[in-house]
C-alpha cells in the first residue's frame, strides 16, 4: 500500500477515535435522554468535552481535501517520495493538533493546524506538476 494510502487509511482511524471523547463526555454532562434526541437546542459543551468536540469537527473539515488529493494522486500515478512524505507530515499534525486542541494549548495547535494545510498544498502542487507533464 503506498504511503499516501496508509496516511488516508490512519486519518481515518483518527477521526474515528477523536469521537469517543465528546460522545463519552457528553452523557455525564447533558444526560442520555437528551442525546438520545432530536438534539435540538443542546447547550454549548464546555471545557475539555467542548474541546474534544471541535477537535473532530475540524478534523472531519480537513480530512475531505486530504482524502481526496491522495486518492486523485493515486490514481493519476502522481505519488511520490514528496507526497509519502507530505502525507506523513499531515498525519503527524493532525495528532499534535487534536492532542493540543483537548489539552487547550492554543498557539501549537494553530502551528499544526497550518502544518496540515501546508503538506496538503505540496501534495497537491506536486499532483498538478505531475498532470501538466
Amino acid at each position: 500500500m503506498p504511503t499516501e494510502l496508509a496516511m488516508l487509511l490512519w486519518t481515518g482511524v483518527l477521526c474515528l477515535v477523536l469521537a469517543a471523547p465528546y460522545v463519552a463526555g457528553s452523557v455525564p454532562q447533558l444526560g442520555l435522554p437528551r442525546l438520545a434526541g432530536n438534539r435540538e437546542d443542546l447547550p454549548q459543551l464546555e471545557g475539555w468535552i467542548g474541546r474534544s468536540r471541535r477537535a473532530h469537527a475540524n478534523h472531519v473539515e480537513n480530512l475531505g481535501p486530504f482524502a481526496v488529493i491522495v486518492l486523485v494522486g493515486h490514481a493519476a500515478g502522481a505519488l511520490d517520495a514528496t507526497t509519502a512524505l507530505a502525507s506523513q507530515v499531515f498525519l503527524g499534525s493532525r495528532v499534535v493538533h487534536a492532542v493540543t486542541y483537548l489539552a487547550g494549548i492554543p498557539w501549537v495547535r494553530t502551528l499544526a493546524f497550518l502544518a496540515g494545510v501546508v503538506a496538503e498544498f505540496v501534495m497537491l502542487g506536486r499532483i498538478l506538476q505531475h498532470a501538466a507533464g
